[in-house]
């Protein structure tokens, strides 16, 4: 059994699907960021950097993994699936895997907060992050030509990583127009019944889009 410490953000979700494809047992708690409680000292005490999602693998020794790529491959790695077969495949997905956690993920997590959250706005500011996106999502274009995943040939934690982002480009105010493989490619992964379940984790009665919002105004006060 995994316990989960989430909440219904791209991170989050990244951790939910991966645990829906993987067919691994797992229970939520699901953390309420509009009241800070990822910054209580018992969270803390599981994730020092005070983010969600957090795991407590109950069967590999009570271990505790933070920061979502780093869970994304303790899963996949345990499970034997979502890596890819050889070390070159493994190789490609670490890298993609890498791409999200250092560029997609940070560079739309900055176009957020200009263009929603910050008390007053600035434009350049908003389109650099923006623009920035854009480019990011090009990339991705360009390594689906010819291909309908990011990495080893296969759907794996990469494109999991990505996708969880990408999917939220209109919340972002990223153009996506021009993009086809990369429409085509969101769509073939939206369709997996797998990937609908694990974006219902946890329940939006239990953390809503209005409480996301509320705490990343706090935590920017």
């Amino acid at each position: 059994m995994i316990t989960l410490y989430t909440a219904a953000t791209p991170n989050g979700h990244k951790v939910s699907i991966a645990l829906e494809e993987l067919e691994l047992p797992y229970e939520v708690r699901a953390i309420d960021l509009s009241a800070l409680e990822q910054r209580e000292p018992w969270f803390l005490a599981l994730n020092p950097n005070g983010r969600i999602p957090v795991i407590v693998d109950h069967d590999a020794d009570e271990l505790v993994v933070f920061e979502s790529g780093a869970i994304l491959l303790h899963l996949a790695e345990r499970a034997g699936r979502l890596i890819g077969d050889d070390a070159r495949g493994r190789s490609e997905t670490i890298q993609w895997l890498m791409f999200q956690m250092s560029a997609i993920g940070p560079m739309m997590g900055q176009a957020n907060v200009f263009a929603r959250y910050a008390p007053e706005p600035i434009p350049y500011a908003i389109e650099r992050y923006r623009r920035e996106c854009r480019r990011l999502f090009e990339v991705l274009e360009r390594r689906l030509d010819g291909r309908e995943w990011l990495a080893a040939d296969r759907y794996t934690i990469a494109d999991i990583a990505s996708f969880a982002w990408v999917r939220t480009h209109r919340w972002s105010g990223i153009d996506v127009e021009g993009l086809p493989r990369l429409h085509d490619w969101l769509a073939r992964i939206a369709a997996r019944p797998a990937v609908a379940r694990g974006l219902a984790v946890p329940p939006r009665a239990a953390q809503s889009a209005a409480d996301v919002e509320a705490s990343a105004r706090k935590m920017l006060a």
